[in-house]
C-alpha cells in the first residue's frame, strides 16, 4: 500500500516555550586562572602546530645523506682493498 496522506492543514511549528528571565539564571565570570589555562591551551596547540621550516628539514635530508655517502665510500674502500690484495 503506496498510498501519501495529506498533513492536517494548521499550524505545524511548536507550541509556545514558557519565556526564562535573564535573572533566572546568573551569568557565571570566568575568572582569571580560566582564562590563563585557555591561552596556555591555545599557544601549545599553536606552537605544536608550527610549520616545519624548509632550512631545518632541509639541514636534517642533508645529514641523513652525508651519513649515507660516507658509509657508501668506506663500503667501496674496503670492497676495493679486498679486490686489489687478490691480485698480489
Amino acid at each position: 500500500m503506496k498510498s501519501q496522506l495529506a498533513p492536517h492543514p494548521g499550524r505545524l511549528d511548536h507550541p509556545p516555550q514558557p519565556h526564562r528571565s535573564p535573572d533566572a539564571h546568573p551569568v557565571r565570570r570566568v575568572g582569571a586562572l580560566d582564562r590563563a589555562a585557555m591561552h596556555l591551551g591555545v599557544a601549545l596547540i599553536r606552537w605544536g602546530r608550527r610549520p616545519v621550516t624548509a632550512e631545518r628539514a632541509r639541514a636534517d635530508v642533508y645529514a641523513a645523506s652525508h651519513e649515507a655517502r660516507q658509509e657508501r665510500e668506506r663500503l667501496r674502500d674496503q670492497y676495493l682493498v679486498l679486490k686489489l690484495t687478490q691480485f698480489r
